[in-house]
This record gives structure tokens, C-alpha cells and sequence, in this order.
């Protein structure tokens, strides 16, 4: 078998740690630091992290079985929704694009819309308490233009 993932990926990897290491040596230093300096742990990392791409560039394992062209879209439509998820924390607040989003995550876990709507507003409002009142995070609820 050719083993192309593994080989890629490796790669990837290397590349990624020569970019990190590239980005360590640029951090400036002052006359107050540690006898290690700032550079050396950084350096230190990518270079375990080259080391491994190599590792796994040099002796793959036997090609995996990719999923489907479904599930790969699936797969893009939940980042894409965790991200805008994201964005729309501060102006929407947490309860509603916490509830359309672990709504949506559920239904495409298990296509039952009750269920996924039950879930989502469940999450929302269970997850909020927690965060809130439990742990005393700042939680803004709602958006302040929906209440007044």
C-alpha cells in the first residue's frame, strides 16, 4: 500500500514545527530572564513534534479507511456551525446560540426534532446555570436589546 495519510500528515507536521520553530526564534528577549532563556522551550517542543513527523512519515501505518463524502460534510456544516457559534456569543447572548447550536449538534447525532429541540434548550438553560450561578462565571442570558 502506498500510505500516503500517514506520509502527508508526517509531513504536515514537520513543516508545522520548522514554522514553530521560525516563530520561537523570533521572540525578543530581555535582560531579565531565566538561565533557559525564552526561546529554549518552544525550540524544544517543535523539535519533539519534528521528531515525531518524521516518525510517522518514515514508517506509516496501513492505510485508514476514510468516511464517506456524507459524513466529511457533516463533519465541515459542524465546525462551520461551532464557529459561528462562537461569533454570536456576545451579541446574541448564551441561551439562544447555545440552544440553536446544541439543537442542530443533537439532531444531526439522531435526526428526531423533538428530541434535538428538547435537547438544545435543555443544554442551554442546564449549561447556563451551571456556568452562572454554580460556578459564578459572567453570563450575559440574553441579548440586552431583548429584554429592555
Amino acid at each position: 500500500m502506498a500510505r500516503k495519510s500517514d506520509r502527508f500528515f508526517g509531513l504536515v507536521v514537520i513543516l508545522g514545527a520548522f514554522a514553530y520553530i521560525a516563530g520561537a526564534l523570533q521572540i525578543q528577549t530581555s535582560f531579565l530572564t531565566d538561565p533557559v532563556g525564552a526561546k529554549t522551550f518552544p525550540i524544544l517542543v517543535a523539535s519533539i513534534a519534528a521528531i515525531c513527523g518524521c516518525s510517522i512519515a518514515w514508517r506509516p501505518d496501513e492505510e485508514p479507511g476514510w468516511p464517506s463524502i456524507q459524513t466529511l460534510l457533516s463533519l465541515v456544516v459542524s465546525v462551520a456551525l461551532l464557529c459561528g457559534y462562537a461569533l454570536a456569543l456576545k451579541p446574541f447572548g448564551f441561551i439562544i446560540p447555545t440552544a440553536l447550536t446544541a439543537g442542530i449538534l443533537s439532531y444531526q447525532i439522531s435526526p428526531r426534532p423533538a428530541f434535538a429541540i428538547v435537547a438544545g434548550i435543555g443544554l442551554s438553560v442546564g449549561l447556563f446555570v451551571l456556568f452562572k450561578i454554580v460556578l459564578g462565571l459572567g453570563l450575559v442570558a440574553f441579548p440586552k436589546n431583548l429584554l429592555g
